[in-house]
Order: structure tokens, then sequence, then C-alpha cells
């Protein structure tokens, strides 16, 4: 189960970096890309349930809540992860 939990963190993390690089470039328009509104609607289901409680906060921190979100659902695999056993080393 840890090596299940070890690959779904490595592709959250992967997934996460990729829609983060999206965002930024399509927030501020970097390296020559247009400027995009809807550059962070790869960070919405990475960052679900916590996303939908960033208007709770006002608004001029939504994008960056809602591209710090999927950190949290990140953080909780390591720390399930962490909850799990380790096999055992030395088998016999």
């Amino acid at each position: 189960m840890r090596a299940v939990l070890t690959g779904l963190i490595w592709g959250m993390l992967l997934a996460y970096a990729a829609a983060l690089a999206l965002f930024l470039l399509g927030q501020f328009g970097l390296m020559g890309v247009e400027r995009d509104p809807l550059s962070g609607v790869f960070l919405i289901p990475l960052g679900l349930p916590w996303n939908r409680m960033i208007d709770l906060f006002p608004q001029p921190s939504w994008p960056w809540l809602a591209a710090l979100a999927p950190l949290l659902n990140i953080a909780l695999l390591i720390a399930l992860r962490a909850l799990l056993p380790r096999p055992s080393q030395a088998r016999k």
C-alpha cells in the first residue's frame, strides 16, 4: 500500500508542477505566452475540496490560494503514507 501511495504522491507532484507552470505562464504572459484568464483551470481539480472554501478570503488572493490548494492534498497523502507501517526489512 505504501508503494501505491508513493506513486500517487509523485503523480500528484508532477501534475501539480505542470498545472502550476501553466498557471504562471498564462497569468503573467511569460515567455511570449498570451495572458489567459483560464490558465489556472488545471489547478482546480487538483485542489478539491479546499478550493471550494476560497471565497472566504479576500478576492485578490483567490488565484494564489487556488494555486496552493493542491499542496494540502499532497501533504495529506504524505501524512497518510507516514501512518502506514513500513514493510519489514528482514523477512524470514
